[in-house]
């Protein structure tokens, strides 16, 4: 379970941002932050593999847990470590950027939660104009999920000028992002520090079912796309 000294500890070891630090306090992070992150996963497993049967699942770091210490190869901000932690469930490897993953993020602020890309390919948004153009019924029933829920609202960098002037404004707001991803925000502290912190997860993650599935769905059609076109080529 996360307690205060979780935060606590992510913001003195961002603070230090020293491997001899770290090393020092390796069992304070094992007991604050990796534990409990471990835990989280095991909690969501069943109702995830429901969500999704080709999740990894696996409580571990790089699988479904992301490291503590940054990679700096490309940053401008070499800070060596972060000062939050995420869990995410994805298909395939936890790093790759081809599918949606389900994701928990715990920071000093409180904590957020939901669905979508890290930064989705631009093949992978045109299929999803596509799909929405097009009526796909996976969309509708997404839209109509996430137009009757106040949970999770829809997140991505937009197109400076509307790219779809002529369609309605509802479906203007899906056309005219550049990425996507369902998110959830909370500074609850009383919730991320109890055992309900699952549980609250749990249900949300099923009401956001159908989201993840049209972005699932899409991911699909667009893998299939890249794949005729790559057979075409020869």
């Amino acid at each position: 379970m996360f307690t205060k000294q979780t935060l606590d500890f992510l913001f003195e070891n961002r603070l230090h941002d020293s491997k001899a630090w770290f090393e020092e306090h390796k069992e304070d992070y094992n007991r604050l932050v990796l534990k409990p992150l471990q835990e989280l996963v095991v909690a969501l497993t069943p109702s995830m593999l429901e969500m999704d049967g080709n999740f990894t699942t696996e409580p571990r770091v790089d699988k479904t847990i992301c490291r503590i210490r940054r990679d700096t190869r490309y940053s401008r901000d070499k800070s060596l470590y972060r000062d939050v932690m995420w869990i995410i469930f994805k298909e395939g490897k936890m790093h790759g950027t081809e599918v949606p993953g389900v994701y928990f993020e715990i920071n000093g602020g409180g904590f957020t939660y939901g669905c979508g890309f890290y930064n989705a390919s631009t093949s992978y948004m045109n299929t999803m104009r596509e799909l929405i153009l097009e009526g796909d019924k996976t969309f509708k029933k997404a839209k109509k999920v996430y137009e009757s829920q106040s949970v999770f609202h829809l997140e991505g960098e937009k197109f400076k000028r509307p790219h779809y002037p002529d369609q309605p404004p509802e479906l203007q707001d899906w056309l005219d992002l550049r990425g996507i991803s369902f998110v959830a925000e909370s500074k609850d502290f009383d919730l991320l520090f109890s055992e309900r912190l699952s549980e609250k997860l749990i249900a949300d993650y099923k009401l956001m079912t159908p989201l993840y599935n049209f972005l699932l769905h899409t991911a699909s059609l667009e893998r299939q796309s890249q794949t005729a076109n790559q057979l075409l080529q020869y």
